[in-house]
């Protein structure tokens, strides 16, 4: 890139802020992601999401004095005085609201998982960024996966089907499968592709299994597990072959590789 975007976040009560530190203001690391640079930050949180919120200390003092980015005190000061946005408040209840503030800017967002905590704020998020002409990208990192997206790719056949798995954490403000369960969803989408036409939910206390029907009549699954492996994964059918894909066989971590499409967004 011919300029470094200045970039700056909403919402520092997740880890996920002290890796983009490292990522993008660190180019020392190994899979550093040039072409941007965390300037500006606003800790923001939600005292009923204790989980989230005890850590924002911790973390903004880390962007602060080991990154030197600037810490403000609103939605909007971030907005102002940046290139790009990360929304990276760890509750999607509040993302809807924060995202209103941040749309009339203008500049290119990046709204962490989840996403919202239900379709009708989902739904609204998106109607605001075509309002607004706000260029808005979502998603777990597992859907950019090195490996996921090679097998995707160089398989041998049309994909007919997948299987993937992964754990499934719960928190009572991130209802069902926003909260962890959103990463292997994103798996069996990134590997099926939109079109999914019905769902069926089979759950008990330690288990979730999800079967999606594409409307050309594919058939994916995801089972969520709560007790047994904690491990993601994901087999790809295919007419004379079943690729299976380990997340953990990859070098390269799947959270850079989202680093990346998101500076390229």
């Amino acid at each position: 890139m011919a300029e470094r975007l200045n970039i700056g976040i909403v919402g520092l009560d997740t880890s996920h802020v002290v890796k983009f530190a490292e990522l993008f203001n660190d180019e020392t690391q190994e899979f550093h992601v040039a072409g941007g640079k965390i300037t500006i930050a606003y800790p923001g949180g939600s005292p009923d999401f204790p989980f989230a919120y005890d850590r924002i200390p911790k973390f903004t003092q880390q962007l602060r004095d080991d990154y030197g980015v600037k810490i403000t005190e609103s939605v909007e000061q971030v907005a102002e005085n940046c290139d790009a946005i990360l929304l990276e408040s760890a509750d999607g209840r509040v993302h809807l609201e924060q995202f209103r503030k941040l749309a009339p800017y203008r500049k290119p967002v990046f709204i962490d998982k989840p996403l919202a905590v239900s379709s009708q704020d989902a739904e609204a998020i998106m109607a605001l960024a075509d309002e607004h002409g706000t260029p808005v990208l979502s998603s777990s990192s597992l859907r950019f996966s090195d490996i996921l997206q090679q097998k995707i790719k160089n398989g041998n056949g049309d994909i007919i089907g997948a299987d993937c798995f992964g754990p499934v954490n719960l928190q009572p403000t991130q209802p069902g499968f926003f909260w962890y369960g959103i990463h292997s969803i994103e798996m069996l989408h990134a590997v099926m592709g939109p079109g999914c036409v019905s769902l069926r939910t089979t759950t008990n206390e330690d288990y979730d299994q999800i079967t999606g029907v594409w409307k050309d009549g594919r058939i994916g699954t995801v089972r969520g597990n709560r007790r047994g492996s904690r491990e993601y994964g994901c087999l790809i059918h295919r007419p004379k072959s079943v690729d299976y894909v380990d997340i953990r066989a990859e070098r390269k971590p799947y959270f850079n590789c989202m680093a990346e499409a998101i500076i390229e967004m």
